[in-house]
């Protein structure tokens, strides 16, 4: 048991030395080593624990001082005839115990430089009664000991027995090598390793004292690992002394049936008491005066609130006698337990957390491999560190299960109290080096040329103006990306020749804030160029990272609508009056500019748009262009679930409506793009309850049904659940329908046909879209006045097929106007063009 527990510490010793000696350790100890490596969430948990556990690791120290002063002066003591003068009981022994605590706390109230001078004191006079007892070893001479009767059945008592002292011999070693567990005194319970080593491992808990006192040190990184290293060896050896002489020398009934056997063969047996007493108020000492120092560690970081406001104050040296008193009280509520052994399991448990997060922390920093982690002291490794936290969870759950299971419900349920309270960010958290770590390491394993087509995934570039109109786009993209790479991207105008600094870099902070308060799952690019065009080039370009880099532009339709403000209307961005965030910090709406003013000027021209979008394709990027999104209900765009909203088409025109007759009811490339899309906006939760409907357009004299049946059966193939129908061209659109010949591609965006032409075209397009939604709403053809009544599902948004931007640059001013032709009123709007096979029919 003493070699198990020692190499635990051992362990243990070599993680806090390391982390002791990598930087400047503040009071607090163990619980500031915890929290400023694993985060203020791990650390105030566990540093809360190990702060109970010193606490009942005094109350067991003060009972067993009780009890030890009960068993010579006790009034009812029969293996002593002292002086019993002692009342015995449950509340004379709260009383003793009540009174020591007094005086202990009394100590530890009038500061550390009393506690070190009356701790050298029990240290002078425990060092006495030990050489006494060693030189007894020797020097007495065999012995019988009468041991006092025990209790038997019904209250009787049964025949005292007899114990001996034999000196060094190796029949009784033999005899005293086995287990021969027995009850114990308190409970009446057998006893078993487990049970017994809780007991052991309180004597060996100490290593963690001087940690502890690190406020009061002068030089902690020196002298935490040399007296800790110390202190655990020259106990161990004590400890082996002590238990080969005993085993060498007493016989097994005078072992267990005396626990004080050591003044039954001392040369002076006052001298024993007083070393046992003395033993006893130092260990209570040192688990007060640690206790106090780890508590006001923790109400300095506030990380519990005002539940921990008295364990602030100090006085004017700094003592913090108002955590010294904080922790005298609930001491004082632990004796009231009285159960020695049954305390002893439960601290060790939670010290062995503590041991166990300690480990954990030195074994993240060694793992995280940061540049920064160099301790001076090197007798340690990643495998001394892994090694100690299993053997400490190990000896954990085969000490008491059940204290196991509950010591860490407790850290989790504290670990989630300090998450939602949200703790200090300025610590350093080895979890993000940790991450950084495994991150670098699985994007270079992760090989773009061993992409396919089945495992394909949206990922998103989305080019933000001003945030403030564009938060309904930004949710909609957090939707579309299917678990994939999501970039919000912003371009700042201007050269960097022409500044004094970079402008870019203080806006970072800001935008981080803004994906956290919209809940979307973004990273953030923004660049400095002389225009948008060229900054969407460069973030095209060089955003993302080896296999994760955007596939697909996201932009806003460019239209004369007037923009929107909607941090006003969002309650996510509601802010005080004042302009203030708790905390201090300043409010979001402060960080970003008011929306443009309609008729002022824009950052970026209707040429440089549309240029914008062929820079795309020709980079092999797919666009998508959304229009009018801010009318989408804000239930669409949350993270909830959709099921208990009113039922909704997402309508997809899979086929260019500015050239319908170009292979009526087929769908290209381009066409299955948008059929995925709009499959991966119905995964999302809110938009389970939407019924995906397909329109395909046939001409004046195309037969029905074919195109219809060879797109179901491509459907089928896809495993996408949707509605076809199919629609003649001219339905509900008036007079634009176009001339029977075959059209080339870009006959219309490019000017090979009339610029008449190609607007009555957008406007037929634009009706018959309008009429399909009219009908699922139950309006009639000739509108919203010409309906039914019957009031269907409405279209939620509507997916059209976006042509190619003309190959003449003269032109893109016109064709950005067939665009607005051919949305206008549609409601939400997603223009798309996909350049990219993103289907698969195989397994």
């Amino acid at each position: 048991m003493l070699l198990v527990a020692y190499f635990i510490l051992a362990l243990t010793v070599l993680s806090v030395c390391a982390i002791a000696t990598n930087g400047a350790v503040r009071g607090g100890g163990a619980y500031f080593m915890i929290s400023r490596t694993l985060g203020p969430e791990v650390g105030g948990s566990i540093g809360l624990m190990f702060y109970l556990a010193n606490v009942c690791g005094c109350a067991v120290s003060l009972l067993g001082l009780v009890e030890a002063v009960l068993d010579v002066f006790g009034a009812d003591s029969t293996r002593s005839s002292g002086l019993q003068v002692l009342p015995q009981g449950y509340g004379w022994s709260l009383l003793y115990g009540s009174l020591l605590l007094g005086l202990v706390g009394g100590v530890c109230t009038l500061g550390a430089g009393l506690y070190a001078r009356a701790s050298f004191l029990t240290f002078l006079l425990v060092s006495g009664s030990l050489a006494s007892v060693l030189v007894s070893f020797v020097a007495v001479g065999p012995r019988s000991i009468t041991l006092a009767p025990r209790p038997g059945p019904n209250g009787s008592s049964l025949p005292p027995q007899v114990g001996h002292f034999t000196g060094f011999n190796s029949s009784t070693l033999k005899a005293n090598l086995g287990a021969g567990y027995a009850k114990d005194y308190t409970t009446g319970a057998m006893m078993t390793f487990a049970s017994v080593f809780a007991v052991l491992f309180n004597g060996c808990t100490g290593i963690m004292a001087g940690a502890n006192m690190s406020g009061e040190l002068k030089d902690p990184s020196r002298a935490i690992p040399l007296g800790t290293i110390v202190a655990v060896t020259y106990t161990f050896f004590i400890y082996t002394l002590l238990f080969f002489l005993s085993s060498f020398t007493c016989d097994r009934t005078l072992l267990q049936e005396d626990y004080g056997f050591f003044r039954a063969i001392s040369l002076w047996p006052p001298l024993v008491l007083i070393g046992i007493y003395a033993t006893a108020l130092s260990a209570s000492m040192s688990s007060l005066i640690g206790a106090s120092r780890i508590l006001h560690a923790l109400a300095q970081d506030d990380l519990f609130g005002m539940i921990l406001a008295p364990a602030k104050v100090v006085s004017r040296t700094g003592n913090p006698w108002g955590a010294v008193l904080y922790s005298w009280g609930l001491v004082q509520l632990v004796l009231l337990a009285g159960k020695l052994n049954t305390l002893a399991a439960v601290v060790t448990v939670f010290y062995l957390v503590a041991y166990a997060a300690v480990d954990l922390s030195c074994l993240s920093l060694e793992w995280a491999s940061a540049p920064n982690f160099r301790p001076t002291f090197s007798l340690f490794s990643w495998h001394t560190c892994l090694l100690g936290v299993a053997s400490c969870l190990l000896m954990m759950f085969l000490i008491s299960p059940g204290a196991a299971g509950g010591s860490l419900l407790l850290m989790g349920l504290l670990s989630a109290l300090l998450t939602a309270r949200g703790g200090p960010s300025s610590w350093g958290y080895v979890s993000q080096a940790l991450l950084f770590h495994q991150v670098r390491k699985y994007l270079l394993r992760l090989d773009v040329r061993k992409d396919h087509v089945k495992f394909w995934r949206p990922q998103l570039l989305l080019l933000v103006g001003n945030p403030r109109g564009a938060l309904p786009l930004l949710r909609l993209a957090n939707q579309l990306k299917k678990g994939g790479l999501y970039v919000l991207g912003h371009v700042t105008l201007g050269d960097l020749d022409c500044l004094p600094s970079d402008p870019v870099q203080p806006q970072y902070g800001a935008w981080l804030s803004l994906v956290d308060r919209a809940q979307v799952k973004a990273f953030v690019d923004l660049t400095l160029s002389p225009s948008v065009r060229q900054g969407a080039q460069h973030l095209l370009r060089i955003s993302g990272l080896g296999g994760m880099k955007p596939n697909t532009l996201v932009l806003g339709f460019y239209d004369d609508s007037a923009p929107q403000d909607h941090f006003l209307t969002d309650p996510a961005f509601s802010e005080a009056a004042d302009g203030i965030q708790e905390g201090g910090s300043p409010a979001l709406s402060s960080l970003f500019p008011p929306p443009r003013a309609p008729g002022s000027p824009r950052a970026l021209s209707p040429q440089d748009y549309v240029a914008t979008v062929a820079d795309a394709l020709k980079m092999n990027k797919n666009v998508v262009l959304a229009r009018a999104c801010g009318a989408l209900p804000p239930e669409r765009l949350s993270r909830g679930s959709g099921a208990t909203s009113p039922p909704h088409h997402v309508d997809v025109w899979p086929l260019n409506l500015l050239r319908p007759r170009g292979g009526p009811g087929y769908v290209d490339v381009c066409g299955l793009f948008l059929l995925q899309m709009a499959t991966i906006l119905g995964m999302v939760p809110a938009w389970h309850s939407a019924r995906l409907r397909i329109f395909l357009c046939l001409g004046p004299r195309e037969a029905p049904g074919a195109a219809e049946g060879r797109l179901r059966a491509l459907l089928s193939q896809l495993r996408i659940r949707a509605e076809v129908q199919e629609v003649v061209w001219g339905e509900g659109a008036g007079s634009g329908e176009p001339e029977e010949e075959e059209e080339e591609e870009g006959d219309f965006v490019n000017g090979r046909r009339g610029d008449a032409e190609a607007e009555a075209l957008a406007s037929s397009a634009n009706a018959l879209v309008r009429a399909q939604q009219g009908r699922s709403r139950g309006e009639g053809p000739g509108g919203p006045e010409g309906g039914d009544g019957e009031g269907g599902p409405a279209t939620a948004l509507t997916f059209l097929y976006l042509p190619r931007p003309p190959a003449d640059a003269a032109r893109y001013t016109r064709y950005l106007a067939l665009l607005e032709t051919l949305t206008r009123d549609l409601g939400p709007t997603l223009l798309i063009h996909g350049v990219t096979p993103v289907t698969c029919t195989d397994l």
